[in-house]
């Protein structure tokens, strides 16, 4: 699948499916241990189809159980289902404390954060969507405010810092059928950061590979 669309945004099945193969290809001594950290890493960070094809190109396709895996890895993340419902958050506010919404809860078409003396954490990466459109409002004051997306999902950061900072490493493009988030807001004398970071799932694969080969 990873040679199809070279340029295409790469799904976690797919980073799966190619951690797979690579903890198959070290235990049939096709690479050694420091290939496969290499190899493994890289897999991790890949955000094209073109860029996994090019770790596995010179090894064995292999079927039976990693399909199978592939295929519950892809039913689970697979962004039409976790579109629709009924919105469990559309606001958070900290002032000398914190908020975190983090974990399987779904985001509302509008969601706005504000932080005084305080922080908070956004984290999309197991998160459901109300409608395939959201727009994030994070405003922060003398505080900081931190937005997780995964790799897959549409995103687009507009927010501006004032004597702050309003980072913007979240932004880009999605798979097929992702949300489309745009963050945006104001951090004044305070911090906002939003960025992409693998789902719990996908580390937790690339832990498991290493372990059955310790």
């Amino acid at each position: 699948m990873t040679n199809q669309l070279p340029e295409m945004r790469a799904s976690d099945a797919e980073r799966e499916e190619v951690t797979e193969t690579l903890r198959q290809a070290v235990a049939e001594g096709r690479l050694d241990m420091e290939e496969f950290d290499e190899r493994l890493g890289a897999a991790l960070k890949a955000r094209t189809r073109g860029e996994l094809a090019r770790l596995t190109g010179d090894l064995p396709v292999q079927g039976g159980s990693r399909a199978s895996a592939t295929s519950v890895v892809a039913a689970e993340s697979g962004w039409g289902e976790r579109i629709g419902g009924r919105a469990t958050s559309s606001g958070a506010f900290a002032i000398w404390g914190g908020f975190a919404r983090r974990g399987h809860w779904t985001l509302g078409r509008t969601f706005t954060a504000f932080t005084l003396w305080g922080g908070g954490v956004i984290d999309l990466r197991e998160a459901r969507f109300e409608e395939a459109e959201a727009s994030i409002r994070c405003f922060a004051l003398f505080g900081g405010m931190s937005v997780v997306v995964p790799p897959d999902l549409e995103c687009e950061v507009k927010g501006i810092g004032i004597l702050g900072g309003f980072g913007d490493r979240a932004s880009g493009p999605g798979t097929a059928g992702s949300p489309r988030v745009t963050v945006t807001g104001l951090a004044l004398f305070g911090g906002i950061g939003a960025e992409r970071k693998e789902r719990k799932a996908v580390k937790a694969a690339a832990k498991a590979a290493r372990k059955s080969l310790a």
